[in-house]
């Protein structure tokens, strides 16, 4: 019964996180937000939903270990399994915007600031206010470099309709109502999966959780490649990652402070590294392409095999 309850809910957590993407984007064009703004922010974010709505609930359950794999896991699968799958469905990939330069700080500035909080072996509510500090230092970021507009990110059918306070309004509800209910579901069966099977808490966060809420992004990912606009995916990836690392776990350990057990986990915090050395070292030299694709997979492979 935990396992049919763990994929409903898992649903209704994706389904509410697409409404209120979606609303979202509705309210913000019928203001004139530019289309920088909403793809970099709006997408970005939005699609760390699930994320942060499951790793917060587990925050508020003291569920400290499933909250922090939740996020270290979704960083690793949106670099190595959604990137991964781009590179090697993408046709061709000629980005305008010089991603090494100026992107590359916010995939690995991330990396070290946890690195350097796990040296006492919790994330504090002091830890947490500096990873909100991070977000709010990216948003101006984007604020200030929002010359390239993302117009690809946007849903065209979103900007033909016609806006409907009263529509938007019921839809963002019922979103935060799948959203929020389907995490404290997801976090509650998947805590009776990990005592049933007799596996960490950790396990079922970094696989079975993180692997579901990464799916937004996964979505998101695929239908840039068919428009033509893989490379957004890559500005999607890096700001959904920036958004995990300040709102999931920082949110999560504003709630509650995070213990984490460093030996127990290094290989996985290993692995996040690994992961995010290999996107800088694919942006410095433009490897979008199946090599690109091939190499992100791989460390992918090393993280399941070691971990099951």
């Amino acid at each position: 019964m935990d396992y049919i309850v763990f994929l409903v809910a898992m649903a209704a957590l994706i389904y509410g996180a697409d409404f209120i993407i979606k609303e979202s984007e509705r309210i913000a064009l019928h203001f004139n937000i530019s289309h920088f703004v909403i793809g970099a922010t709006l997408i970005a974010f939005g699609t760390s939903l699930p994320e942060m709505a499951a790793s917060m609930m587990a925050s508020y359950q003291d569920k400290t270990d499933m909250a922090v794999a939740n996020v270290v896991g979704s960083v690793i699968f949106n670099i190595t399994l959604v990137l991964g799958i781009v590179f090697m469905i993408a046709k061709s990939m000629n980005p305008k915007r010089d991603l090494f330069f100026k992107d590359s700080a916010w995939v690995i500035l991330p990396v070290v600031i946890l690195y350097i909080m796990l040296q006492d072996g919790v994330i504090g509510r002091f830890d947490a206010l500096l990873f909100l500090l991070m977000m709010v230092s990216y948003l101006f970021f984007l604020f200030s470099d929002s010359k390239e507009e993302l117009e690809g990110e946007i849903d065209e059918d979103l900007e033909k309709a016609k806006f409907n306070w009263g529509k938007s309004a019921l839809l963002l509800g019922i979103g935060f109502c799948l959203t929020l209910g389907g995490a404290d579901f997801v976090v509650e069966s998947g805590t009776n999966i990990a005592r049933s099977l007799h596996v960490s808490e950790w396990a079922i966060g970094l696989f079975l959780i993180s692997l579901g809420t990464s799916l937004p992004e996964l979505v998101v990912s695929i239908v840039a490649v068919r428009k033509g606009n893989a490379e957004m995916s890559i500005g999607n990836i890096i700001g959904s990652n920036v958004a995990n690392f300040s709102m999931v776990l920082g949110g999560s350990a504003l709630i509650h402070p995070l213990n984490i057990n460093l030996h127990a986990t290094s290989y996985d915090f290993l692995i996040l590294g690994a992961a995010s050395v290999a996107l800088l070292f694919i942006l410095a030299n433009k490897i979008y392409n199946k090599a690109g694709g091939i190499f992100l997979l791989t460390i992918l492979a090393l993280f399941i095999e070691h971990s099951l």
